[in-house]
């Protein structure tokens, strides 16, 4: 059985997991591990949402609204519900100037310590097998026999 975690840990995690899904090239995972990490701390009372705050970046220029969440010391947004526009109180405006606290944990450790704790795992790739090209013997392609005009 593997060691319970403490709120503070998987907080953390979250957030390193979150920071890195805003650069990451392929961050489909790394959103899913923190969606599923918020959402089973927020049904374990171990996180709880605070109310509504309009998306600093809209899609499609209509203006829309996300989830704040307090898991530990950390602040997260999630995607909203329908009950929770009518459960939770709109806050307004994002305040720009509150930052969570610092982490120092690494991304694999951060992902070890979710993927323990909600039990979501990465999908297997397989490996793309590339089509190769055909390339002629060396002598084809420089020492002809053929005869050319200036012949």
């Amino acid at each position: 059985m593997p060691a319970a975690r403490t709120d503070s840990e998987i907080a953390q995690a979250i957030f390193t997991v979150n920071r890195h899904a805003k650069t990451a090239p392929d961050n489909q995972y790394l959103y899913a591990l923190k969606k599923e990490a918020l959402q089973k701390m927020v049904l374990q009372n171990r996180a709880r949402k605070i109310g509504l705050h309009f998306s600093k970046n809209p899609q499609k220029s209509q203006q829309q609204s996300s989830v704040l969440v307090q898991c530990g010391e950390y602040y997260f947004h999630l995607l909203p519900k329908k009950e929770d526009f009518k459960q939770l109180e709109h806050l307004g405006e994002l305040n720009s100037s509150y930052r969570n606290p610092p982490s120092r944990m690494n991304l694999r450790s951060a992902k070890a310590i979710l993927t323990e704790f909600t039990g979501l795992h990465p999908k297997e790739q397989k490996p793309v097998k590339r089509q190769q090209s055909y390339t002629p013997p060396r002598s084809d392609r420089f020492y002809s026999n053929k005869k050319s005009y200036f012949d």
